[in-house]
């Protein structure tokens, strides 16, 4: 994928604030500090276009960047075309209230499967901690994505921390998990720091969009 330019364009905190003009999403899914935020950046050859914490659950909207938009606008901001990547609140994050997090979980639910009905999410990217197995709430992540139309794939986050012969057994640990729950999903293991799988990535996204 050849990035021309990648401009953060909105933070959505709810349905009714997201892009309706028609722009091709790609989403990006996992429990707190997974490492989502790492990998866009890594993704988009950026350093900090996507904000990173040392703060678990900062993310609490979806927040939209536009890559390769054209320059309409005369202030030279980046106006439409291109597409979306968009960044979801972690879930799970246990130090927000019980409201907090159900709030997340239906608007998670509500944009995986309603975005794939209009037909703007084009793919999803649920990251996964590869140095672990799913964890529970990897699991009921997955749950909620699975009735989505769109297609979807693992990334396992943070592969630089695995040796070469854990990586393999990660990929299938994760595979056996995943198809116990319905879902038959390829596996690529990344690494924001190596780059590791960037480019395995991008050929899976770039023919959904």
């Amino acid at each position: 994928m050849n990035i021309k330019s990648a401009q953060f364009v909105t933070a959505a905190p709810g349905w009714a604030q997201m892009p309706e003009d028609g722009t091709p999403e790609v989403a990006f899914l996992g429990r707190s500090n997974v490492g989502k935020s790492s990998l866009l950046n890594a993704m988009l050859g950026r350093k900090a276009l996507a904000h990173t914490s040392g703060t678990p659950g900062k993310t609490q909207a979806l927040n939209y960047y536009r890559i390769n938009g054209r320059h309409e606008q005369q202030d030279g901001a980046l106006g439409q075309g291109g597409f979306f990547l968009v960044d979801l609140p972690g879930y799970g994050y246990a130090k927000v209230s019980q409201k907090v997090r159900a709030k997340w979980q239906q608007l998670i639910g509500q944009y995986a499967i309603g975005r794939a009905e209009t037909g703007q999410l084009r793919a999803i990217v649920h990251l996964v901690d590869g140095r672990h197995p799913p964890t529970k709430l990897d699991t009921e992540l997955a749950l909620l994505l699975r009735e989505s139309a769109a297609p979807h794939i693992v990334a396992l986050t943070k592969g630089d921390k695995l040796s070469g012969n854990t990586r393999p057994k990660a990929e299938a640990t994760a595979r056996k998990h995943f198809k116990a729950l319905g879902l038959e999903l390829p596996v690529v293991t990344t690494s924001a720091q190596t780059k590791r799988g960037i480019e395995d990535l991008w050929k899976w996204v770039e023919p959904n969009l």
